[in-house]
């Protein structure tokens, strides 16, 4: 099958690119690297030394002999996108080319503009061109499970049966995001139902849970293929970022009380819920909704896990709780479903020290890297 990854350049594409192509896909990447340039508008860089592109796909091609093509633009120009799509025929795109953080997004106006325009304007872009050319094309979209919020019910998988005043239906789960950027994907998810009913595309939308973890069997194979590990204050996410910080002895920086739950799942489940999606394609006219996690942890609970991890490698770790940027619940109920990919056949890597002490000593191996300036959150949700 001929697979097309946008944004194969960032930490889940490329992982999901090198991962297809290892397993018999026709790959192709289009990227536009805008990652790497955020990266040096904030003063900071990935933990990982991370290659040009270019380098990394020479070196791919060294060890296994298989070509990923390289598509080089913005999706947000439909010129380049179509002309690109032309060219390799996709039968699946996977979209992850979008600006990906939450405290991105909040920094001013202009990186919430930024960010809905980059994510909602290309979405469409890429919507309008299967519409016109490969209406047959499965769309395998990331979301986020930020979309759903933290209700007081159980979150389903995309879809409610509502009951109300007599009558029944089905009907997408109400969406409360929790920042600009989590807004862009929930606007994504509405342009997507609504263009797979006008137009009878499929696709199927993948609500992820927060991802951790550097290696995978093919990153792990050569120094020039490992994956961008983030740590700093607007890209880090929790669990990453705690094991960086266990690494140079700098206190865990748990946001207020840390009750704050969430789904999360290993970098290795990512690339096999992708192909899972895509060798189970959506109906034409199907807008099909997976939450795509494989466990749900407080961030208390990461840390003191990280703690734990830390003690048994001879570290000492301290847990700080910091006022929180953030405007949401810290303590809450959370209970949301995840059957759909099991079912499917996923078979998830669960959290276990193992992991986390594979995760600290990558960290310890690369901590010369590490800007303690920019650990902790400069971004606030607050009106100043």
């Amino acid at each position: 099958m001929k697979v097309l990854v946008i944004g194969g350049d960032g930490y889940c594409g490329w992982a999901t690119a090198l991962y297809l192509s290892d397993h018999g896909y026709e790959v192709g990447i289009l990227d536009n690297l805008v990652r790497r340039h955020w990266d040096q508008q904030l003063c900071v860089e990935t933990l990982t030394p991370i290659a040009p592109i270019q380098q990394r796909l020479r070196k791919w091609h060294e060890l296994t002999g298989k070509t990923i093509d390289l598509f080089i633009g913005d999706i947000n120009n439909y010129d380049f996108l179509i002309r690109s799509l032309r060219q390799f025929q996709p039968e699946a795109i996977v979209h992850f080319g979008e600006q990906r953080s939450a405290p991105f997004s909040m920094i001013d106006r202009e990186h919430a503009v930024m960010t809905q325009t980059n994510n909602v304007v290309g979405n469409l872009n890429l919507l309008f061109a299967m519409k016109e050319e490969f209406p047959e094309t499965h769309l395998v979209k990331l979301g986020t499970m930020g979309e759903y919020g933290t209700p007081n019910i159980d979150i389903e998988e995309g879809y409610i049966e509502i009951n109300h005043n007599g009558r029944k239906d089905t009907l997408p789960y109400p969406k409360q995001p929790g920042s600009f950027y989590h807004l862009s994907k929930v606007h994504d998810s509405h342009n997507i139902h609504f263009a797979c009913k006008i137009w009878g595309l499929r696709a199927t939308d993948l609500n992820q849970g927060v991802v951790y973890g550097v290696y995978t069997e093919q990153t792990k194979r050569d120094e020039l293929l490992i994956n961008r590990l983030d740590y700093d204050g607007v890209f880090g996410t929790a669990l990453n970022r705690f094991c960086i910080q266990a690494a140079i002895g700098h206190p865990l920086t748990v946001y207020g009380k840390g009750g704050q739950t969430r789904g999360f799942l290993d970098i290795r489940d990512t690339v096999r819920c992708i192909e899972i999606a895509i060798n189970n394609p959506a109906n034409a006219g199907e807008f099909r909704v997976f939450n795509q996690f494989t466990e749900m942890f407080s961030i208390s609970d990461l840390a003191v896990m990280v703690a734990k991890a830390g003690k048994h490698l001879g570290l000492s770790v301290e847990i700080n709780h910091l006022d929180n940027p953030r405007v949401e619940l810290e303590e809450h109920y959370f209970n949301a479903k995840n059957t759909k990919l099991k079912d499917l056949g996923l078979e998830p890597h669960n959290l276990e020290e193992s992991l986390l002490d594979s995760l600290i000593n990558v960290a310890q191996k690369y901590k010369g890297r590490v800007d303690e300036s920019q650990i902790l959150p400069k971004v606030s949700w607050r009106r100043n």
